[in-house]
C-alpha cells in the first residue's frame, strides 16, 4: 500500500519535474554558454572557425546533461516540494495520514525516471557526441586526424593512413604515453595504388617516436607480394603524441561495453586499469547518487512547513548536495591510492548520507 502509485504520487512527480527540467535548462544554459566561451579562445587554430566551436559545443549536450543531473535532481527536488509547501499543500497532505517519507516517495518517481533516461543517455547519445565533438576539433585544428564512430581512429600523413581499432593513455611508473590497439598502416603511391600493408598488435608513443608491435608488413609490387614480420619496428611520422591522443576517448566518455573491454585488455596485459574500472563504476552507481541526493533534500523542504528562509535551506541543500559529490570523489581517489575495491568507494558515501537521512526523518516522525 505504501508505494501504489496514486494521483497524489502523480502530482508530487509533476511538481518535482516542473522545477527539475527548469532548473536543468538553466544549469545545462550555463554550462554551454561557458563552454562555447571556452572555445572562441581557440578559433583561429588551424581551420577552427566560430561554426566548428558551436557545433563542438552541441555535440558535447548529451555529456553535460548527464554530468549535472544529480545536483538538478537536488535542487529540483527541492524547489518542487518547496512550491507545494509554500502553498499548504504538503500540510493537507500530512493531514489527511500520509507520512514525509511517503510524499518523499512520491517525489521521487520523475527523478528515477529521469536517472533510467540518463543511463540510456550514457551508453549512446554521449558517447557518440563526445566522438563526433573530437572528429570537429580534429579535422578543423590538425587537418589529418579522424575519428570513426565504427572503425575506430583513423589518421593520415601524406600518402599513409592510419587505423586503430582503439586507443588508450596509458600511465605506469610515472610515465605517460599514447597506446593504440589493432593497428594498420595503409601506403599508397600518387596514383592512388597501393604499395604496402603493415599490421600491428600495438604502437606506442614512448620518448618522441612511434614504435609498432607484432608487425606483419605485406608489400605489392606489380607482379609479386612480399610478407615479413617484425617484432617492433620503429614507425619514422611526423604524427604527434598530441594530436592522436586528443583524438582518444577519454574513459568517463566510453560505453559501459568499451569500459569493459579496455578493462580486459589492461587486465590481460598486467596494467594499469583503475581509471577504466572507476569510470565503469560510476556509470552503475549513477542512480543511486541520485535517490540519495533527492532523499537529502526533502528535510529542508519539510522545513518550510514551520520557519521561513527558503532560500537559505535551498543554499545548505545545494552545499550538501555538492559537498557529497567531492566527497565521493575523494572516497574514490582514496580507493586508488590505497588500492581497494572501487565498488566500496561508490558504496560508502551514498550509505552514510542515507543514514542521515533515515535518521532525520525517524526523529521527526
Amino acid at each position: 500500500m505504501l508505494l501504489r502509485p496514486g494521483r497524489i504520487d502523480a502530482y508530487l512527480a509533476r511538481s518535482v519535474l516542473l522545477a527539475t527540467l527548469a532548473t536543468w535548462a538553466v544549469l545545462l544554459g550555463f554550462d554551454l554558454l561557458t563552454a562555447m566561451v571556452n572555445e572562441l579562445d581557440e578559433v583561429g587554430e588551424g581551420g577552427y572557425t566560430l561554426s566548428h566551436a558551436f557545433l563542438y559545443t552541441l555535440y558535447t549536450l548529451p555529456r553535460r546533461a548527464y554530468e549535472l543531473f544529480p545536483t538538478t535532481a537536488l535542487i529540483g527536488t527541492v524547489l518542487g516540494l518547496g512550491g507545494l509547501a509554500a502553498h499548504s499543500e504538503l500540510t493537507a497532505m500530512r493531514a489527511v495520514g500520509l507520512s514525509r517519507l511517503r510524499i518523499g516517495l512520491g517525489a521521487l518517481g520523475s527523478s528515477g525516471l529521469l536517472a533510467l533516461l540518463m543511463m540510456i543517455n550514457a551508453e549512446t547519445a554521449a558517447p557518440l557526441g563526445e566522438q563526433n565533438a573530437q572528429l570537429v576539433v580534429n579535422s578543423a585544428k590538425a587537418g589529418d586526424v579522424v575519428m570513426a564512430r565504427v572503425s575506430g581512429l583513423w589518421a593520415r600523413e601524406g600518402n599513409i593512413f592510419l587505423n586503430a581499432r582503439d586507443g588508450q593513455r596509458r600511465e605506469q611508473d610515472g610515465e605517460t604515453w599514447t597506446e593504440l590497439q589493432g593497428v594498420r598502416l595503409y601506403e599508397f603511391d600518387d596514383t592512388g595504388r597501393l604499395l604496402s600493408l603493415a599490421e600491428a598488435d600495438k604502437a606506442e608513443h614512448r620518448r618522441g617516436e612511434w614504435r609498432l608491435h607484432d608487425v606483419r608488413r605485406t608489400r605489392f609490387d606489380a607482379r609479386s607480394v612480399e610478407v615479413e614480420t617484425h617484432e617492433t619496428e620503429a614507425w619514422r611520422t611526423a604524427l604527434g603524441d598530441e594530436v592522436v591522443s586528443s583524438a582518444v576517448a577519454r574513459p568517463r566518455y566510453l560505453s559501459s561495453a568499451e569500459l569493459r573491454r579496455n578493462i580486459g585488455y589492461l587486465e590481460r596485459n598486467g596494467l594499469d586499469a583503475k581509471s577504466f574500472v572507476n569510470a565503469y563504476w560510476a556509470r552503475w552507481f549513477y542512480p543511486l547518487n541520485v535517490v540519495v541526493l533527492c532523499l537529502a533534500a526533502l528535510p529542508f523542504a519539510f522545513g518550510s512547513l514551520r520557519s521561513g528562509g527558503f532560500g537559505k535551506r535551498l543554499f545548505v541543500a545545494i552545499v550538501i548536495g555538492i559537498g557529497y559529490l567531492l566527497a565521493q570523489r575523494l572516497v574514490v581517489s582514496l580507493s586508488d591510492v590505497y588500492r581497494f575495491d572501487a565498488r566500496l568507494a561508490y558504496l560508502l558515501p551514498p550509505i552514510a548520507l542515507m543514514a542521515v537521512c533515515w535518521g532525520v526523518f525517524a526523529r521527526r516522525e
